[in-house]
C-alpha cells in the first residue's frame, strides 16, 4: 500500500479514480452497464422483498455514485413518499462509487474492499427494512430509468476521463484539508487538556468498537479512526489506518477497514439532500430534514457488516 508521508501517493489516489471512471463511460456507452445494474436490482428485488425501485438504487448507487443515482431515476421523485426516499438515500450513502474504488485499494487490502461492497448492499436491505419497514403496493412498484444523453464515442470517453480526474483532485484537496484541519484541533486539544481530539472520539465510540470485534486493548485507536470516517471522510481515515501511526492487529485492521468502506460521514448528507434537491427541491427539502437520521442508518449498515466480519475472523 502506499505512503500517505510520500507525494507520489497523491498520483496513485488520482490515478485508480481516472482509470476507473474512463471504464465506466465504455461501458455505460455500450449499454453494458445499464443492463447489468437494471437486471441485477430486478433479481434483488425478487429476494430482498422490497421494491424494483430500491433494489436497482442499491446496486447503481455502488457503480454511479450517491448523487449520480438519482439522475437516473429522476422521473420517479416527484411522487415517491418518505419512506421510500429515505431508503433510497440510505443505500446511496451506505455504498461507496466504483470509481472511487481503486483509491480505496491503494490505501487498504483490495480484499476488504471487494468484502465491504457485497456487505454494504445487503446490509443496507436489513438495517431499512428494521429502521425504516414499509410495504410497497405493486401498483406503485415501477421502474423508470432515464436515458443518457447521446454523445461519440471519443466526446464520452473525454467528458469521463475529465470527470474522474475531477473527483480525484477533489479528493486529494479534501485529504489536506481534513488532515490539516484535524491536526490543528488534536494539537489544540493536547495544549489545553493533554488529549488529541481524536483520542476522545476514540473513547467514546470504543464501546461499539468492543462489540465488533475489537480487542480491548485497540478499542480506542480503533474506535478513533472509525470517528474520524463519520466527522471527516473515508479517506482521512483509511489514510491514517495505512500510514502506520496507528497499530492494529490483523483482525481489527480487517474489522475497521470493512467499517471505513462506505459513504456514511456528515459530508455526504449534504451531499444527497444537494443531489436530490437539484433534481426535485421539494424532495431535497424532506431528504434535509432526515439528514441526521439518514446518517444514523447507514453507520448502523456499516456497524453490521464490520460485526459480521468481527465474528468470521
Amino acid at each position: 500500500m502506499a505512503n500517505p508521508d510520500d507525494p507520489i501517493f497523491f498520483m496513485s489516489v488520482l490515478m485508480p479514480i481516472t482509470f476507473i471512471s474512463a471504464l465506466i463511460g465504455i461501458l455505460q456507452h455500450w449499454h453494458i452497464l445499464p443492463f447489468i445494474i437494471k437486471y441485477i436490482g430486478l433479481a434483488l428485488s425478487k429476494v430482498n422483498g422490497m421494491g424494483k425501485l430500491e433494489s436497482y438504487n442499491a446496486v447503481a448507487s455502488a457503480i454511479l455514485g450517491q448523487s449520480e443515482v438519482f439522475i437516473s431515476v429522476k422521473k420517479l421523485l416527484g411522487p415517491l413518499p418518505p419512506n421510500r426516499l429515505y431508503t433510497l438515500c440510505a443505500s446511496a450513502m451506505s455504498t461507496v462509487s466504483m470509481s472511487i474504488v481503486g483509491a480505496y485499494m491503494v490505501m487498504i487490502e483490495p480484499k476488504y474492499v471487494v468484502t465491504a461492497l457485497v456487505l454494504n448492499l445487503f446490509g443496507g436491505f436489513i438495517i431499512a427494512s428494521i429502521i425504516n419497514p414499509y410495504e410497497v403496493k405493486p401498483e406503485d412498484d415501477i421502474l423508470v430509468v432515464a436515458e443518457t444523453k447521446r454523445q461519440s464515442f471519443f466526446e464520452m470517453l473525454g467528458e469521463y476521463i475529465l470527470d474522474g480526474f475531477k473527483v480525484g483532485v477533489i479528493v486529494c484537496a479534501m485529504l489536506i484539508g481534513f488532515v490539516g484541519i484535524i491536526t490543528l484541533i488534536n494539537n489544540i486539544f493536547l495544549g489545553i487538556i493533554g488529549i488529541s481530539f481524536q483520542e476522545i472520539l476514540g473513547y467514546l465510540f470504543s464501546p461499539f468498537a468492543f462489540f465488533m470485534g475489537i480487542p480491548m486493548a485497540e478499542c480506542v485507536d480503533a474506535a478513533s479512526l472509525m470517528a474520524t470516517k463519520i466527522v471527516a471522510n473515508e479517506f482521512v481515515a483509511m489514510m491514517q489506518l495505512s500510514s502506520g501511526t496507528v497499530i492494529l492487529s490483523a483482525e481489527s485492521v480487517a474489522i475497521v477497514s470493512i467499517f471505513l468502506v462506505s459513504f456514511a460521514n456528515f459530508s455526504s448528507i449534504g451531499i444527497i439532500a444537494g443531489a436530490v434537491k437539484a433534481l426535485n427541491e421539494e424532495k431535497g427539502n424532506v431528504v434535509a430534514c432526515f439528514g441526521l437520521r439518514l446518517l444514523y442508518g447507514a453507520t448502523l449498515v456499516s456497524i453490521l457488516n464490520a460485526t459480521i466480519v468481527g465474528l468470521i475472523i
